[in-house]
């Protein structure tokens, strides 16, 4: 028998939303693993500062500004990876934001802007990506949803849709692109603790009703997700598409 490797050597990556919170954790992640992580995000400063750190941690890593809303930025982003680096092989779709309101309060700005970025923005890298990854006949795409694209919670209403959207593109594009060697997964983080959940666990009803939510009764590191990005975006998982792997402490399961 054949067994693959988590190992990544050789491959190059890219994490949009890879400058902080869960983004450069999953792109440290693959680093450590052996690809070479390219990080794109709309501020510079942040972006090179993560690479940098990527880059003292010993991992080859490259920085690329870029709108994900923006399809012309979007597709000089493949463009530079290739021309730099020779493919693009992995690719984490995890830029997103959020914005909660209760529905009444929701304002059409505030929609567009979340299905904006969580995606639009995913449609559009996923697009080019998968252009690439045709001509190569290999790739790996994960797309980062949420336990909200699965369940309902309050105050949630641009970000679940957005979230539930992409659950279904996963779906579409693993048949789509099974052909043609490429797998197309999904990882649905339940609430992680970052900057930008920070402060909306400070509440201390809300921490209570969350943590009892799940069945290990805590908040999800983004060590807990080092295991997933690394098996979805490995030959480990070949057999492997059309998923969403929730990682949830059990939310989803009850």
């Amino acid at each position: 028998m054949n067994f693959p490797t988590f190992e990544l050597n050789g491959k190059v990556a890219l994490v949009t939303g890879g400058s902080k919170g869960i983004g450069l954790g999953m792109a440290q992640a693959l680093g450590r693993y052996g690809a070479t992580v390219v990080i794109t995000s709309r501020g510079a400063d942040e972006g090179e500062t993560a690479v940098q750190q990527l880059k003292e941690e010993g991992m080859n890593a490259a920085y690329i500004q870029a709108d994900v809303t923006k399809k012309e930025q979007v597709e000089r982003l493949v463009n530079e990876i290739v021309e730099r680096f020779g493919s693009l092989d992995i690719l984490v779709n995890n830029a997103g934001m959020n914005i909660r309101k209760p529905l009444v309060e929701v304002e059409e700005s505030d929609w567009d802007r979340v299905l904006g970025v969580n995606l639009k923005g995913i449609f559009l890298v996923g697009q080019a990506c998968a252009k690439q990854m045709i001509k190569q006949n290999y790739g790996r795409i994960i797309n980062i949803s949420s336990i909200f694209g699965s369940v309902g919670m309050s105050f949630q209403t641009s970000y679940a849709a957005s979230k539930g959207g992409i659950n279904q593109l996963t779906k579409i594009w693993a048949e789509e692109l099974a052909p043609n060697n490429i797998t197309v997964n999904a990882i649905g983080p339940g609430y992680i603790m970052t900057p930008m959940t920070q402060d909306w666990l400070s509440d201390p009803e809300r921490v209570e009703k969350i943590v009892n939510s799940t069945m290990i009764k805590r908040f999800g590191e983004i060590s807990d997700l080092v295991g997933p990005v690394v098996f979805l975006a490995s030959d480990t998982s070949k057999y492997v598409t059309g998923q969403v792997l929730h990682v949830d402490g059990g939310w989803t399961a009850r």
